[in-house]
């Protein structure tokens, strides 16, 4: 709704015109009562309320801002409805023309002319027509100042509005002209082009994207959809999805707007959203061991209490994965899990991470401060991967807020409760870390109300092969592709290694795997090398091959050497069967035979 309060300056100027027009008081107050402007006595009484600000009430302002109708009283001592001081015989007022100000069908103000002395009544009571119809053009000239405001206002909180949502998403946008000219760039598209935005806006579209089929959606008056686009570029490719759609106007596009996005980033956006789950259950970690199936009873009984958890573990063996389980089986899943890696923060900002700052605590910091994530982690759970990470001079504020649920931001004095339950990980010996005093004794105690072991990939052999086929399943969609298993000799690999790296680790070797084989099976030759290393220094693997075994995994391992060293074209192959001394049809026939056409 329209204010004039946000024209206050204009206003004023008003009032003293009037007042210098006519030679009478003016005062202008709005729907509220408040003086915003006046002359004389009314000057010094901005601010202040009339009628004591009743806008019920039954006096002449409040009755004017009812019924939208200028009143005039002509004799304001004897009129026992002018105001609260006539009742009291204190009035100073003779006469007024009280007049609404409106704006887009509402009252927003009323406009009085006030005579404070007999020559000034007799002039407002002779000349009332006249100076009824002047104050009320003013009036409207007021109501359309306040409009037009108000809309302005409304069109830049859009625009702000706007140019935030554009800055924000994470596709790059251009705005183009009907000449093909950029009069747009966030800041997305200048990182997606390499070039910063001020000096792309003002340039043609062609300079940066030659022969995009945006530059004909003007003259076709049809856009088009996530559509892959390649520029060769003299820093580079450039591989984009791109749509574009034409800006319409009264007669027609006006220019066009594309949003694109690097076709990597697209493939993971899609692969994420295919994994992503609402929540993590303990459904979700996978294995039928004793050792996994021990430790997710525990853990499902721990997610009933309130209590302080600490998980500890090899690297890779899915403590986040547990912490999350934990929370979304509790009585807080409803609310935020806030994951906080003590180990990937500089030591410098971590308080200022965990605990949020004040405005001015530090040099760059935000000008409102800051919430930490304990402030973010208010009803749900907090997960501190990484524990044993955690500074010293920190560890004894940790201690505070996990006895006390309480503390201060960074440069404030305020006390902050937070109800939060801590659940702490990490893949050091904290015991051995207290020996060395690197480790506060009395924070292990606390953090280690309830402890959870998770065990490594080693002790629960016969999970293996049930991740290994998560994992098949998982980077088979991701890449599409139709790997369906591994072939004998490497699931005695894998099932026989010890996995250092633990879940992470087999992991990684199944997708490396799914991207060097050319079978529908992971063999020999897509295993990763340092673990195909540790396979050709022992014996127990080979000697499960026989010789014949042994010789064709020999001749497919040399076939991939020379495909990969020569390329896979017919001219390709007739070099690699001229090194090798055998005929083409040989060739193609072992090829065949080991699935490499």
């Amino acid at each position: 709704m329209p204010s004039l309060k946000g024209i206050h300056n204009t206003v004023q100027q008003v009032a003293e015109a009037i007042s210098l027009a006519v030679g009478i008081e003016t005062e202008i107050v709005d729907n509220e009562l408040t003086i915003i402007g006046g002359t004389s006595f009314y000057k010094k009484q901005i601010g202040q309320k009339e009628e004591c600000g009743k806008i019920e009430g039954n006096y002449l302002y409040a009755r004017v801002l009812r019924e939208g109708k200028t009143m005039v009283v002509k004799d304001a001592v004897k009129d026992p409805t002018y105001g609260e001081s006539c009742l009291a015989g204190t009035t100073r007022e003779l006469a007024e023309i009280c007049t609404p100000i409106k704006a887009g069908g509402e009252i927003i103000g009323i406009i009085g002319l006030v005579a404070f002395k007999q020559e000034q009544q007799k002039r407002l009571n002779k000349d009332s027509h006249s100076m009824v119809l002047f104050v009320e053009r003013m009036a409207d000239l007021l109501g359309a100042k306040a409009a037009e405001n108000d809309s302005y206002r409304e069109m830049e909180k859009v625009k702000n509005e706007i140019m935030t949502i554009l800055e924000t998403i994470h596709e790059g946008m251009l705005a183009v002209d009907k000449k093909g000219y950029i009069t747009y760039c966030n800041s997305v598209a200048g990182t997606l082009l390499k070039t910063p935005c001020k000096e792309i806006i003002g340039k043609h579209l062609s300079t940066f994207m030659p022969g995009t089929p945006a530059l004909t959606v003007v003259d076709s008056e049809r856009g088009y959809t996530e559509q892959e686009e390649i520029y060769e570029k003299g820093y580079g490719k450039l591989h984009f999805i791109v749509t574009a759609k034409p800006i319409n106007g009264k007669e027609g596009p006006t220019g066009v707007v594309i949003s694109f996005r690097d076709i990597i980033e697209a493939h993971k956006l899609v692969y994420n959203m295919k994994q992503r789950n609402v929540k993590y259950t303990f459904e979700d970690i996978i294995g039928v061991s004793d050792a996994i199936t021990k430790v997710k009873y525990q853990a499902l009984q721990v997610a009933r209490g309130n209590s302080t958890v600490l998980i500890t573990g090899e690297s890779g063996t899915g403590k986040e994965l547990f912490a999350r389980a934990i929370h979304y089986a509790s009585a807080r899943q409803k609310g935020p899990f806030i994951s906080v890696n003590c180990g990937a923060i500089p030591a410098n900002l971590l308080e200022s991470e965990l605990f949020g700052y004040e405005k001015g605590a530090f040099t760059g910091a935000k000008e409102k401060g800051k919430a930490g994530r304990f402030e973010m982690a208010d009803g749900g759970t907090i997960f501190l991967d990484e524990i044993g990470e955690l500074p010293l001079q920190l560890q004894v504020k940790l201690l505070h807020v996990l006895q006390n649920k309480r503390f201060e931001r960074v440069g404030g004095t305020k006390t902050i409760t937070t109800d939060i339950r801590v659940i702490a990980a990490t893949n050091r010996d904290l015991e051995e870390m207290i020996r060395d005093r690197a480790f506060r004794e009395d924070l292990y105690y606390r953090l280690s109300v309830i402890p959870l072991r998770i065990p490594p990939l080693r002790e629960r052999p016969a999970d293996i092969p049930l991740l290994i086929q998560f994992f098949l399943k998982k980077y088979n969609a991701f890449m599409n592709k139709s790997v369906d298993g591994l072939a004998k000799v490497v699931e005695e690999i894998y099932c026989a290694y010890d996995w250092p790296g633990n879940v992470r680790e087999l992991e990684n070797a199944v997708e490396y795997g799914i991207n060097m084989t050319f079978d529908d099976k992971i063999g020999i030759d897509a295993v990763p090398p340092r673990i195909r290393k540790i396979y050709n220094s022992s014996t127990t693997p080979s000697s499960a091959l026989t010789l014949q075994d042994q010789l064709k995994e020999t001749e497919r391992d040399i076939l991939l050497r020379k495909l990969s060293e020569y390329g896979s074209s017919r001219e390709d192959k007739m070099a690699i069967a001229r090194e090798l001394n055998i005929s083409r049809a040989t060739l193609y026939r072992k090829l065949a035979e080991h699935k490499l056409l």
